[in-house]
């Protein structure tokens, strides 16, 4: 730890390579949910697009991003080179956001996401594998939560400005969109000039294909057992899209729908550092079963919910079970996985969960299709429910060993 975190504890002796990937992470966010905020009405809206095509593009889009961390996290492992990955990860994020506004169906979406997802999987393993590279195991659950709430608070403001703008505008979402690109163009410019990056020559000699056996078996039984949990996790943590369509459903005007997300990232982003912290304390397990709890009342709460009250209600407390969980899983792989095997281990956990999240939109977006929101939120506090009880049999078993 550098002199000038010498007495400082918790997110505040994180390290500045952590600091300054927050800061990128908060100005992309900002450009990415400018646009997410009105995309699914954009898609059901504008382009008319059904429910079952967003659950399947939103699923998609996320499945693409977790299949891209497995190569990029090897990568980085292999090269030694992070900083670069990620860095061309955003930049292709950046280069990704004119296309929006001047989609004009909803295939050309499903290929924008695309590449904007492409650029989010390239990104997203070297990223957090570099955070626990530059960081002491002692406070590794508060420098994820500290990133995690920079990111968040990106998506606080992200929304925000879309919802001015909109004002401004007379609700045209096109011309919203391209004020998007803007942040964007920001966070790659940050990532280049002020994030470090420590020597990784050791890791360079790591060869083969992404994902070897012989790397899968050095991860051992808690990195899995993580990974397990993650999955059903993710079964009942589809797109957020939905949340802004149940919105939309119980009244909430055009122009304010980006306050769904809003109204759940404040939530996030306050609870996200001080979940980090306390799980350094009292382990990442109780908190994470927290999160569980939260996430099974969260969707009860919006499949009963028939104003628009109620579905601010639910994505508040669907803010409560993000900043009780996100940061925590990243932290669960850091701690379980060889350090010259982050990257692969973060990119084999984004594989495994973006599978499940395109499984769960996709779910997400039949049943609401053809069922009605109620059943989508139901089967997700289900899967939430299930979930919670497979952590708590891993504790159960731990404590009985």
């Amino acid at each position: 730890m550098s002199r000038t975190e010498v007495g400082k504890s918790g997110w505040r002796a994180a390290p500045r390579t952590v600091w300054a990937l927050g800061i990128v992470s908060l100005l992309m966010d900002v450009s990415s949910e400018m646009i997410h905020g009105l995309l699914p009405v954009f898609l059901v809206g504008t382009l008319g697009a059904s429910a079952a095509m967003l659950g399947m593009i939103e699923g998609i889009a996320e499945a693409t991003a977790s299949i891209v961390k497995v190569f990029s996290g090897w990568l980085s492992d292999r090269l030694g080179k992070r900083k670069l990955l990620a860095m061309f990860g955003y930049g292709l994020g950046a280069l990704s956001k004119p296309l929006f506004p001047l989609a004009i169906n909803p295939a050309q979406v499903l290929a924008i996401r695309f590449a904007d997802r492409v650029g989010k999987g390239v990104r997203g393993a070297p990223r957090d594998a570099l955070i626990a590279d530059v960081t002491p195991p002692e406070i590794r659950g508060a420098a994820f939560g500290l990133r995690q709430a920079l990111d968040t608070v990106g998506a606080i403001a992200g929304p925000l400005i879309a919802i001015g703008l909109m004002a401004v505008m007379a609700n045209n979402i096109r011309a919203v969109m391209w004020w998007a690109v803007v942040p964007a163009i920001l966070a790659v410019l940050a990532i280049a000039f002020f994030v470090d990056e420590p020597d990784h020559t050791a890791m360079k000699r790591n060869g083969g294909p992404p994902v070897r056996v012989s790397a899968l078996g050095r991860m051992g039984p808690a990195y899995w057992v993580v990974i397990a949990v993650a999955v059903v996790f993710h079964l009942a943590r589809f797109s957020e899209a939905f949340l802004i369509l149940k919105a939309k459903d119980t009244g909430l005007p055009l122009g304010l729908t980006p306050i769904v997300l809003v109204v759940m990232s404040v939530v996030y982003a306050v609870l996200s550092t001080p979940a980090g912290e306390l799980s350094d304390r009292i382990g990442r397990r109780t908190v994470l079963a927290a999160g569980l709890v939260a996430l099974v009342i969260a969707d009860i709460a919006l499949a009963m919910a028939h104003s628009v009250t109620g579905a601010l209600v639910g994505a508040a407390l669907w803010g409560v079970h993000m900043g009780l969980s996100q940061g925590l899983l990243s932290a669960m792989v850091a701690d379980s996985a060889p350090a010259d095997l982050r990257g692969t281990a973060f990119g084999v956990f984004g594989l495994t969960t973006g599978l499940a999240v395109l499984a769960a939109s996709a779910i997400a977006g039949e049943l609401w299709q053809h069922v009605g929101p109620t059943a989508t939120f139901t089967t997700g506090a289900v899967f939430a429910a299930l979930a919670l009880g497979g952590l708590w049999l891993v504790r159960t078993k731990n404590a009985r060993r």
